[in-house]
């Protein structure tokens, strides 16, 4: 049965795998430059700051509902809640700069190590395995990176339902980085971490969410390369 993935998991994964098998053997990067930055955030609307929404908003897109409101609005089949379809609107007055590269490439690194950790007693991710960066220093810079946006816990019950406490920002705060902060720190919090793969067949650097317990693979083709390559590993053993 396949589990569903949060809001969070599935940004922080993303953010992750911005480090890819480049197709040749090798391993590529999206986020060599800011135009790569800026074609990720405008493909992942989630990851937006409160803040630079309001500002999207002003100058006539639709409105979207806030993060707090997004954790309680229904899953799609993914488990990230839906947003409503925008054109990319919210996205498109996005532009990354050479700060906000460098800021998110940091905060990458960090998570990978903080992945890499997670993942643990097995194998990280063949990507970057002999370079992570020292877990204190990881831990640190996630914290650092999400203290640029405070939040502050808001409560909502409403009649006939539940008290729910959402975390909203605590200023008018729009930090990127800080956004992306925040959502990496809730899925390491939580029980998707425990989810957590590196995908380790031929060729492929990927972390992966288990959806079943029998998946050892981040997608079926890894699957298929990677019977192949056992069953050529056996039969030069035995030749």
């Amino acid at each position: 049965m396949r589990e569903p993935i949060s809001r969070d998991a599935r940004l922080a994964l993303d953010l992750a795998l911005t480090i890819r098998h480049d197709g040749n053997g090798g391993v590529a990067d999206d986020l060599t430059d800011p135009a790569g930055l800026t074609a990720w955030v405008r493909a992942h609307p989630e990851a937006l700051p409160a803040g630079a929404r309001s500002r999207a908003d002003d100058r006539g897109a639709a409105p979207q509902p806030s993060d707090g409101d997004r954790h309680t609005a229904g899953a799609d089949d993914r488990g990230a809640a839906p947003r409503p379809d925008d054109g990319g609107r919210h996205t498109a007055v996005f532009t990354a700069d050479a700060a906000q590269l460098t800021a998110v490439r940091e905060l990458r690194a960090a998570v990978r190590a903080l992945f890499a950790r997670a993942v643990r007693p097995g194998e990280p991710s063949p990507a970057d395995a002999a370079r992570l960066m020292p877990l204190p220093e990881a831990v640190r810079h996630l914290n650092e990176a999400a203290a640029r946006t405070p939040t502050v816990p808001v409560l909502d019950w409403p009649e006939g339902a539940g008290p729910v406490v959402r975390r909203r920002p605590a200023g008018a705060g729009d930090d990127l980085t800080a956004s992306l902060a925040h959502a990496v720190i809730a899925f390491l919090a939580s029980p998707d971490r425990d989810r957590l793969r590196a995908c380790h067949a031929p060729r492929c650097v990927r972390y992966f969410l288990k959806e079943h317990p029998r998946q050892e693979w981040c997608k079926p083709s890894c699957g298929n390369r990677a019977r192949v390559a056992r069953h050529h590993q056996r039969h030069k053993a035995t030749a």
